[in-house]
């Protein structure tokens, strides 16, 4: 089968590659046609889990906010933003009949919080707008004939099924959530093209603290998310936490901190600020060192002044007879209680227990070491759950060898390259679906553009 463009992955940036597309060919009645090849049965899988499965599909902060939150080369991705922007997409999904919503954070939703409705608007619009969309269609592999009038892309997919075009895009996506397809197939056809591929490591992810798991991490640092969890992990997990400050240190030097909400889960320490940490720690993981992470329950008050907070309520707690007579460890649940949320106490005192000292029975409490640890919860890290369910990938082609005003590669003419496949990864929010978005909006209008000039002499 010909088809003049073909696009390989139907994710987020292949959907927007066939709209990009068929922007400029709609424009000019051009009889030039547009193909998705999508290996798996239905295109945007890993979009339908975006958001727990809410799909937040961008985010509105202008571009100098917005370029805060890219972890790679900035500037790299400034020309494909500008192109399409987040209000671009907004407008884009609300004029095919989806209304929006901007929340907390500048994070825009569909009104109906379900994923899927952005999957099928963004579909419907390539389709009605002229792409053609091929399920169950996976590339095996890639060749090129040359010639004086061009070259043409030679595809080889599974059921002995062959395709060619003028203008190939790469939109295969990472290496996360490899049930939905991204299983780095993009790389390797990257590669064989002469690109670079930066190493990839899971991003977004959760971090692993030592003794959270009953399994040990492989030598690079992954512990796989079904590993079963430790009694501090059943303990911890499912608790969520509110305006809380991490930070991560290796070698007894700061890395980064963040403030904000905070999830212990079945993988590990996860949350807004847990994965805004984690690019870090993975990659100190994988490169030998020993991070560690120390949470502050207690950020809005300074040490000293929890203190002397901790010494007043203490006493409080104690001249009231309804828990004078109690033992001390009761005594210390009941003063925690007034600190943190209920269901965390148990976990708090697993891990921390010389607050309390003495021998059963007669033990006293350490209000200093109890400041200590409400300002300082250390956990040492041993690892992080890798790509069975990291939201994003970093690393991936070098942009280095990519075009940015047009997403073409500096090493192959008419083959162009966008979304996660890229060495491009954002912090959590939706910035990543809208690089996605932009790259791939941005190939495909540049292959369109170029076509139209070839033909047109």
């Amino acid at each position: 089968m010909y088809s003049d463009i073909i696009i390989i992955g139907g994710g987020a940036s292949g959907l927007l590659a066939a709209i990009g597309a068929e922007s400029i060919l709609m424009k000019s009645d051009s009889t030039l046609s547009v193909t998705v090849l999508e290996k798996m049965p239905r295109v945007a899988r890993k979009m339908m889990i975006t958001g727990k499965g809410r799909c937040n599909f961008t985010n509105v902060k202008p571009w100098e906010e917005f370029s805060a939150h890219i972890r790679t080369k900035k500037n790299f991705l400034r020309p494909a933003f500008y192109n399409l922007s987040p209000e671009s997409v907004i407008g884009l999904l609300e004029d095919a009949g989806l209304p929006c919503q901007v929340e907390r954070g500048d994070r825009a939703f569909p009104v109906s919080h379900r994923a899927s409705d952005v999957v099928d608007t963004l579909r419907g619009i390539a389709t009605r707008w002229g792409a053609r969309i091929e399920q169950n269609v996976e590339v095996k592999g890639i060749s090129v004939n040359r010639s004086s009038k061009g070259d043409i892309f030679m595809i080889a997919a599974s059921g002995s099924r062959s395709y060619s075009c003028r203008r190939l895009i790469l939109s295969t996506g990472g290496l996360s959530y490899p049930g939905t397809g991204s299983t780095g197939d993009g790389y390797r056809f990257a590669e064989a093209f002469g690109h670079k591929i930066t190493e990839c490591f899971p991003s977004l992810t959760a971090m692993v603290p030592k003794g959270y798991k009953d399994a040990s991490p492989e030598k690079n640092g992954h512990l796989d998310r079904s590993a079963p969890l430790s009694s501090i992990g059943k303990a911890l997990c499912g608790i969520q936490l509110k305006n809380v400050s991490l930070t991560l240190s290796s070698g007894g030097n700061t890395i980064a901190s963040e403030m904000g909400d905070m999830d212990f889960t079945d993988g590990g320490i996860e949350g807004p600020i847990g994965f805004s940490l984690s690019r870090d720690c993975v990659k100190s993981v994988r490169n030998g060192g020993k991070p560690s992470l120390s949470l502050d329950l207690k950020p809005a008050i300074e040490k000293d002044d929890l203190r002397e907070r901790l010494r007043g309520l203490w006493k409080e707690i104690g001249k009231d007879p309804r828990s004078s007579k109690m033992p001390i460890p009761a005594l210390t649940r009941v003063l925690l209680g007034k600190l943190m949320p209920r269901e965390l106490i148990q976990g708090f005192l697993i891990c921390n227990p010389e607050i309390l000292k003495g021998r059963k029975g007669n033990e006293r409490i350490d209000l200093d070491c109890l400041t200590d640890c409400l300002k300082g919860w250390a956990f040492p890290v041993e690892g992080y759950v890798g790509y069975e369910r990291c939201v994003v990938t970093a690393g991936g082609v070098s942009t280095d060898e990519v075009l940015p005003k047009t997403m073409e590669s500096r090493l192959q003419t008419g083959l162009h390259i966008c979304g996660e496949l890229l060495d491009i990864d954002c912090d959590t929010g939706g910035y990543n679906l809208q690089a996605a978005f932009s790259t791939g909006y941005l190939a495909g209008q540049s292959a369109a553009i170029s076509l139209e000039k070839e033909d047109n002499g």
